[in-house]
């Protein structure tokens, strides 16, 4: 890792920057056998199902964006790091820090918002905090939130994605690109002929519908910051295979794809955060992909690709122009304070 003497937005990005800052300082100083698992929630051992754990904080700016709001990212985000860990998510914390001058309205919206994510997600808000800082020492309103959920044994296996062999299929449940570039228009009050709507939804209920009677899942990951490229370039880092994906088998909507070309970005790394990319076994995925298909957070689903035995430990892209490239890590920061 390059040394650097201060903290960079790339380091909050979701690619290389935070990658080498989670291992090389909170990874290395905080050892230990759970952590070491590096799935999206950790863990824990209990004397029935395994308890899973995760926490997550929301920063997004602004606070209301189409398609949802900060309360809305805070609970899908929580709940979505425990399903597709393969577990139940049933329990949720809330810690709010809170500017001074913030609109009341607004906070009330903010927390209506998550209540009824949370009811219909089904798992309770159980615990929170509440703290107010002076007016400047915070950015409108930042949440953090905790997790609890429940796993099965016989899917404990899907976080760390240790059954992954060539010849799974790589399915996604939708488009890409959609929260980054909604977060973008709204920021910048981009005046586009199609609104840009952020696709955030909790996915455990679509999850459960695909896992149920399937013993093919064999890893699953929700593409959040560093999109769907930074997702792929991780699965198979350091792994004795690779994987192929096929740009036109993903869908970009057009508006989306538009404002990523005006604007330079690469719609592979643009945030979502509804989306969940699954590695399924090739007996079971077009099963899997049909159960998808009758959600309605699914109806976009397709396979996307394959692990493949060729160029092991790299993920490739058959482009839409009939050449290949390499999908490598995101690197710096593309669009900062998206979550």
């Amino acid at each position: 890792m390059k040394k650097h003497h201060n903290i960079l937005l790339g380091h909050g990005s979701g690619g290389k920057l935070t990658h080498d800052l989670i291992e090389q300082l909170f990874a290395s100083r905080f050892s230990n056998p759970i952590l070491a698992q590096h799935g999206d929630s950790a863990l824990l051992p209990s004397s029935t199902d395994m308890i899973t754990f995760t926490t997550d904080s929301f920063v997004v700016d602004p606070v209301v964006f189409p398609g949802g709001n900060i309360g809305h990212l805070a609970v899908a985000g929580t709940v979505n790091d425990l399903a597709v860990s393969g577990a139940t998510p049933r329990y949720l914390s809330a810690g709010f820090i809170i500017e001074e001058g913030f609109p009341m309205a607004t906070l009330e919206l903010i927390v209506e918002t998550m209540a009824n994510e949370a009811r219909k997600a089904g798992v309770l808000i159980v615990t929170g905090d509440t703290k107010v800082v002076d007016k400047g020492k915070c950015d409108k309103i930042f949440i953090n939130t905790s997790g609890i959920g429940f796993l099965s044994a016989d899917r404990n296996h899907i976080s760390g994605g240790g059954r992954i062999q060539p010849g799974d299929k790589i399915i996604i449940n939708g488009s890409i690109g959609d929260h980054g570039m909604a977060i973008m228009a709204a920021r910048n009050d981009l005046k586009i002929s199609t609104e840009i709507t952020s696709d955030c939804a909790c996915l455990n209920h679509l999850i459960e519908t695909a896992l149920d009677g399937c013993s093919e899942i064999k890893f699953m990951r929700d593409a959040t910051r560093g999109g769907l490229g930074t997702v792929l370039s991780e699965l198979v880092a350091g792994k004795p295979y690779g994987l192929l994906v096929d740009e036109t088998r993903f869908l970009v909507r057009n508006n989306v794809r538009g404002l990523c070309e005006m604007l330079g970005f690469d719609p592979l790394y643009v945030a979502n955060e509804g989306k969940v990319v699954m590695i399924v076994g090739e007996r079971e995925a077009d099963a899997v992909l049909s159960r998808l298909k009758e959600h309605p957070l699914g109806e976009n689903a397709s396979i996307i690709g394959e692990i493949t035995q060729s160029h092991p430990g790299m993920a490739w892209l058959d482009t839409l122009v009939g050449g290949k490239r390499i999908i490598e890590m995101l690197s710096g920061e593309q669009l900062p304070r998206i979550c």
